[in-house]
C-alpha cells in the first residue's frame, strides 16, 4: 500500500517512520544512561559513607566527576575550600558559607537534571503530534478513495480499497510512533524525578 500511495500519504508515512525510529533511539539511549547513573550513584554513596576523608574523596572525584552526585559533591567541597583559602572563617561567616555550599549543590542538581532530561521533549512532541499526523494521512487517503469513486463512477471494493488501506496504514503508523513515546516519556520523567529526589536527599545529608 505504500508504493501505491499518494505523495502526501507517502510523506506522512516516512515522517512517522523516522519519528518512530528516532524515538526508539532516544528511548534506548536514556534507558542505558539512567541505569548507568543509578549504578554510579550507588557506588559513590557507598564510597562516600565508607569513612574516607573528604579531601581524599575530592582528589578522587575532582578529575572524573562523570555523574551528577559526584559533580554535586565536587562543587560543594570546592566552595568549602574557597571559604578556607584565607584561613579558618569566623563563626559569623559559617552561615553564609553553608548558604553558598547549598546554592552550589542546588545549581549543580538543576544543571545535571536538565542534561538528563535533554531530548525527552522530542518524545513528548511525538506522543502528542504523531496521532494527528497519522489522522491527516487517514483523511487524505479517504479523500483519494472518494475522488476515485467520483472519477470512475464505481463503488466496487477494488476502487475503494487502496485509499482505505493507505488511510488505515497512516493511522497505524501514527499510533506506532506515539504510544511508545508517551509510555517511555512518562516512565523517564518519573525515573528522573526519583533520581533528583535522591540527589536532594544526599545534598541535605552532606550539607
Amino acid at each position: 500500500s505504500f508504493l501505491r500511495a499518494d505523495i502526501v500519504v507517502k510523506t506522512v508515512m516516512v515522517l512517522l517512520l523516522l519519528a518512530s525510529l528516532w524515538s526508539w533511539a532516544i528511548i534506548i539511549n536514556k534507558w542505558i544512561a539512567l541505569g548507568g547513573l543509578k549504578r554510579k550513584a550507588g557506588k559513590f554513596e557507598k564510597i562516600f559513607w565508607s569513612g574516607q576523608s573528604l579531601d581524599e574523596l575530592y582528589q578522587q572525584f575532582s578529575l572524573r566527576n562523570d555523574h551528577p552526585m559526584a559533580a554535586m559533591f565536587v562543587a560543594a567541597l570546592r566552595e568549602w575550600r574557597r571559604a578556607y583559602e584565607g584561613g579558618a572563617p569566623r563563626e559569623s561567616q559559617i552561615a553564609g558559607i553553608k548558604e553558598r555550599i547549598d546554592k552550589a549543590m542546588s545549581v549543580t542538581i538543576l544543571r545535571e537534571t536538565d542534561g538528563i532530561e535533554r531530548q525527552l521533549g522530542f518524545l513528548a512532541t511525538v506522543g502528542a503530534v504523531a496521532p494527528f499526523i497519522g489522522l491527516f494521512g487517514t483523511v487524505w487517503g479517504i479523500m483519494n478513495s472518494f475522488t476515485a469513486i467520483a472519477a470512475r463512477h464505481d463503488t466496487t471494493l477494488a476502487v475503494v480499497a487502496p485509499g482505505i488501506a493507505e488511510a488505515l496504514f497512516a493511522t497505524a503508523l501514527g499510533l506506532f510512533a506515539a504510544v511508545p513515546a508517551v509510555i517511555f516519556y512518562n516512565r523517564f520523567i518519573n525515573e528522573i524525578g526519583r533520581y533528583a529526589n535522591r540527589l536532594d536527599a544526599f545534598a541535605d545529608e552532606f550539607s
